[in-house]
C-alpha cells in the first residue's frame, strides 16, 4: 500500500521515518529511565527540580492543583467531543478506532511501567524510592490531544498539534509545580505516547488515503506555518532559560541553587513537549497527500 500522492519509494521512505521516530521514542524512554533513575547525577537533577518547586508553590501551586484536579475530565471531554464529532460528520470510523486504541494503549503502558519498573536505587540522594515514572496525568493529557490530532484532516493538524502540545506541556509543568512528579516522569510520559501514536498515525494514513490530503502550509488558516513556528520558538526560549539557569550555578560560580534546577526542569518539559509537537506535525504533514487548491470563482 502507498500513500495518496506519493510513489511507492516515497511511501517507503516516509514509513521508515515513522519507524525511526517510533524506535527513537523507545530509546529515549530507556535513556530517560537510566539517567534520571539509575544514576546519581540524574537523580540529583531530577530531585532538585522537584524540591525547588516548593519555592513558587503559592498562587501558582493552587492554580496547578485546580488544573490537575480537572485534567482527567478536561482531557476526556475534549477527546470524546472532537473525536465523536469528526467520526460522525466525516465518517472516519477506522481512524477513530485506531486513535482511541492508541490512547488507551499509551495509558495502560504507563500504568504497567509505573508498577513494573524497579523502584529507585539508593544513590546517596534523599528521595522517595517509589517509582513515579512515567506521569499518568501527563500521559492522559498528551494521549487525548494526540487522539484529536490523528482524526482531524491534515489542514487542521498544525493547529491541533500546537494546541494539543501546549495542553500537554501545561499538564506536565503543573505536575512539577504541584510536586506530583519529577521532570523525567513527564518526559517519559511524552515518549510513551509517541511510541503508540506514531505507528497508529501511520496506519491511519494508509487506511484513510482519500481524506489525508491537503494543499500544503498556508492553504487554510489552521495550516499556517505559524502553528509550527510558535512551538519552535517556545522550545528555543526554554532552551535559553535552561542554559542560563545551569550556568548560574555552574561549578566554580560560588552560587548554590535555590530555583535554578526547577527552571531547568520546566525547560526540559517544555523543550521535550514542543519538540514532539513540531516533529509530529512535520512528519504527518510530509506524509499527507497533496491536492491542488480549488480555482477562484470567475
Amino acid at each position: 500500500m502507498t500513500l495518496q500522492g506519493h510513489s511507492w519509494r516515497a511511501s517507503l521512505g516516509i514509513g521508515l521515518l515513522f519507524l525511526v521516530a517510533t524506535l527513537s521514542c523507545g530509546a529515549g524512554l530507556a535513556a530517560t529511565y537510566y539517567f534520571f533513575v539509575r544514576t546519581t547525577t540524574g537523580q540529583f537533577i531530577d530531585e532538585s527540580a522537584l524540591v525547588e518547586a516548593v519555592q513558587i508553590h503559592g498562587r501558582a501551586g493552587r492554580a496547578a492543583t485546580e488544573f490537575l484536579d480537572w485534567l482527567p475530565t478536561i482531557s476526556l471531554v475534549i477527546a470524546v467531543v472532537i473525536v465523536l464529532f469528526v467520526t460522525l460528520v466525516r465518517r472516519r470510523w477506522a481512524a477513530a478506532g485506531i486513535a482511541v486504541a492508541a490512547c488507551v494503549g499509551a495509558n495502560l503502558a504507563t500504568q504497567v511501567l509505573k508498577n513494573w519498573i524497579p523502584d529507585r536505587p539508593f544513590r546517596g540522594i534523599t528521595t522517595l524510592e517509589l517509582n513515579s515514572l512515567p506521569s499518568g496525568h501527563t500521559t492522559l493529557a498528551a494521549s487525548a490531544a494526540a487522539a484529536v490530532f490523528l482524526v482531524v484532516s491534515p489542514r487542521w493538524r498544525p493547529l491541533a498539534g500546537f494546541l494539543g502540545g501546549s495542553f500537554a506541556v501545561a499538564a506536565g509543568v503543573s505536575t512539577l509545580i504541584n510536586q506530583w512528579h519529577r521532570p523525567a516522569d513527564v518526559v517519559a510520559a511524552y515518549l510513551v505516547v509517541g511510541a503508540f501514536v506514531l505507528p497508529a498515525g501511520w496506519l491511519i494514513l494508509l487506511l484513510g488515503k482519500t481524506w489525508n490530503t491537503w494543499c500544503g502550509y498556508g492553504g487554510h488558516w489552521a495550516s499556517s506555518r505559524v502553528w509550527v513556528g510558535l512551538p519552535m520558538l517556545g522550545g528555543l526560549i526554554a532552551t535559553g532559560i535552561a542554559v542560563v539557569s545551569l550556568v548560574i550555578i555552574a561549578p566554580g560560580s560560588g552560587r548554590e541553587s535555590t530555583i535554578s534546577y526547577f527552571w531547568a526542569g520546566v525547560s526540559l518539559i517544555v523543550v521535550t513537549g514542543y519538540l514532539a509537537t513540531v516533529t509530529g506535525t512535520l512528519l504527518f504533514s510530509l506524509a499527507a497527500g497533496r491536492r491542488r487548491p480549488a480555482p477562484p470563482p470567475n
